[in-house]
């Protein structure tokens, strides 16, 4: 039976979303979690939508896991809440509809990037989730960049490369707002490669603190080569805030899509 878990956690306290040797990880986490309230003899693979770096923080992270049919959702997901440390949480476990996956099935992801501009400094009680900035950033200019780096590219210029991974994707929304001394930009597209919301945030802030015009940040892109004045933002300033996904009838095709695409690429 395939389960899919509705989680957040605060990444501060971990090292990504992927199990890594040594290191406190979300997936290994809720993996050991379940396989000791089941008496598992080894930890089922769990597989999220978007494998966050390590700092990175999720509000709405969707996972899949494969378990035996006696397990009961509900009562899995209130023993996981009980058993978690405080920095994740589970939303829910339910049953997942045919064919769903977690990662292939999801039509797109949205991202939120928190800075902080304010002379007066941030607020003591959010400065582990919104980054610090010594430039009073231009909203409008980061809006006209945004708008120009939009719809299907090659965004290798604003990702670490992977062996065998497209870095081929379609950004749907690069939008920035303030609120005060708050600006928060968020960042949608079908899915992303590693580091590409952070990078595409420190073209942004170039542009935003206005040592690069928004041209420049279109010419990187078109380049497809990493360019020294593009800065990967930290990570604390990241959330995960939705993942979306088709309706029941529609997983199915939208999971070929997804890996005949990796797989052409």
């Amino acid at each position: 039976m395939r389960l899919r878990i509705d989680l957040s956690y605060d990444g501060l306290g971990f090292r990504g979303w992927a199990t890594q040797p040594g290191h406190r990880t979300v997936q290994e986490t809720v993996e050991q979690a379940i396989a000791k309230i089941l008496r598992l003899p080894t930890p089922p693979m769990v597989q999220c939508a978007g494998r966050t770096d390590a700092g990175v923080h999720a509000r709405a992270q969707v996972a899949h896991v494969d378990l035996p049919d006696h397990v009961v959702p509900r009562e899995l997901g209130r023993r996981l809440r009980s058993l978690l440390p405080e920095d994740l949480t589970i939303h829910s476990v339910t049953q997942a509809p045919p064919g769903f996956d977690a990662r292939f099935a999801a039509l797109e992801r949205r991202y939120a990037y928190r800075i902080s501009d304010d002379p007066a400094g941030i607020d003591p009680i959010v400065r582990n989730h919104v980054v610090p900035w010594g430039k009073t950033l231009d909203v409008d200019r980061m809006n006209v960049t945004g708008e120009l780096l939009l719809g299907q590219h090659d965004f290798a210029a604003f990702c670490r490369r992977r062996d065998g991974a497209t870095t081929i994707r379609t950004l749907l929304e690069l939008s920035t707002v303030r609120e005060g001394g708050l600006v928060t930009t968020t960042v949608r597209a079908d899915a992303f490669c590693h580091s590409m919301v952070r990078a595409l945030m420190g073209a942004l802030t170039a542009v935003g603190d206005g040592r690069d015009e928004p041209a420049w940040a279109l010419g990187v892109l078109q380049g497809r080569e990493r360019d020294s004045r593009v800065r990967v933002m930290p990570a604390h300033g990241l959330v995960l805030e939705e993942v979306v996904y088709p309706d029941d009838a529609g997983i199915a095709d939208r999971v070929l899509a997804s890996r005949r695409r990796r797989d052409e690429a």
